[in-house]
């Protein structure tokens, strides 16, 4: 495995979206062939117990979620919003900081007892991540660990994600907001 500084590859843009918000744009992770090799590369080696199938959170957690899944050589359930999946789904809203979201699976994409490992770019407040988590133990599954690229860990994400039985790994953690 390569020694890349994967930190130093995130660009931050200052108040995007928002005044005062830092914005950790993976984008130009995603530029760097080696980096984001090495990324995925760190995260298969971060998990603890190989799981059944990864569970990853649109948008970008797809990007980071079907690298994993390839290299680890298992499936890859796709997480949506609202309406962007074809046929049954079944779903779970949850609560942003100023209205209500939803995410949604198919209803046959998990089976019961199946060890599923979380995937996402970031974990910042946590909100996404935990719907997603309950979504998945809705149908059955069986989550106990998460893999993330960044870790905000002042926004607390991830301190929730293991209050509710579910380990968090982080490639890189980023201080402030």
């Amino acid at each position: 495995m390569s020694d890349i500084d994967l930190a130093a590859l995130v660009r931050t843009i200052p108040n995007y979206p928002h005044a005062g918000i830092l914005f950790r744009d993976i984008t130009t992770l995603l530029l760097n062939g080696p980096g984001f090799a090495q990324c995925i590369a760190q995260m298969a080696a971060s998990i603890t117990d190989l799981p059944d199938c990864v569970a990853a959170i649109e948008a970008r957690g797809f990007i980071f979620g079907a690298a994993l899944a390839q290299s680890m050589g298992i499936g890859l359930v796709l997480l949506r919003k609202q309406n962007k999946l074809p046929g049954r789904v079944v779903g779970i809203n949850y609560a942003l900081e100023y209205g209500i979201d939803r995410i949604e699976m198919h209803d046959d994409a998990v089976r019961a007892g199946q060890q599923v490992l979380l995937v996402d770019d970031l974990i910042a407040t946590g909100g996404t991540a935990l719907a997603a988590v309950e979504l998945l133990r809705g149908a059955g599954a069986v989550v106990t660990q998460s893999v993330f690229a960044i870790d905000l860990p002042d926004l607390g994400g991830g301190a929730r994600l293991r209050a509710a039985g579910v380990a968090v790994h982080a490639q890189m953690e980023f201080a402030g907001a």
